[in-house]
């Protein structure tokens, strides 16, 4: 199983900067420990000087990245706010046919509404779902890793 780790980088910061990014360790480990055996793509980990690449090279990371997103069985999307490249990736994952799970408060918002499976309002909610075998059964698998208590 494949499963691809999206969420915000830049953002709305207009300067050469990026947003924490430790969401995406945590992640990483959730995922591990409740989809064993996932092979888990994050960008940010193959990528971690992005901000600096040269135009060529961004977009051609950025057309990667869109492209493993359309051929993963999951998608996870940690939005806390908006992201636009984040919405891209979700859009294309899903025309793809591929499980989207957006971790954010913009329930509401048209990108988040229409491009996921499950919608959590925050990781500990995400980890709720993996450890109650929801996120087991929107991939149409019979459990996932530990439960409560182990």
């Amino acid at each position: 199983m494949k499963v691809f780790i999206c969420g915000i980088i830049q953002g709305s910061i207009s300067d050469l900067a990026v947003h924490g990014q430790a969401y995406r360790t945590h992640l990483r480990h959730l995922i591990a420990t409740y989809l064993p055996g996932a092979e888990i793509y994050c960008p940010v980990s193959l990528h971690p000087e992005s901000i600096k690449y040269d135009d060529a090279t961004a977009f051609r990371v950025f057309e990667e990245s869109i492209d493993v997103a359309r051929r993963s069985d999951l998608l996870v999307a940690y939005l806390p706010e908006a992201s636009m490249g984040s919405a891209i990736e979700m859009w294309e994952a899903k025309r793809a046919g591929v499980k989207v799970i957006a971790i954010t408060p913009l329930e509401h918002n048209w990108v988040v509404k229409y491009a996921s499976d499950a919608v959590v309002g925050s990781i500990e909610e995400f980890e709720d779902r993996l450890r109650d075998s929801t996120v087991a059964s929107l991939l149409g698998r019979e459990s996932t890793g530990p439960k409560a208590g182990a």
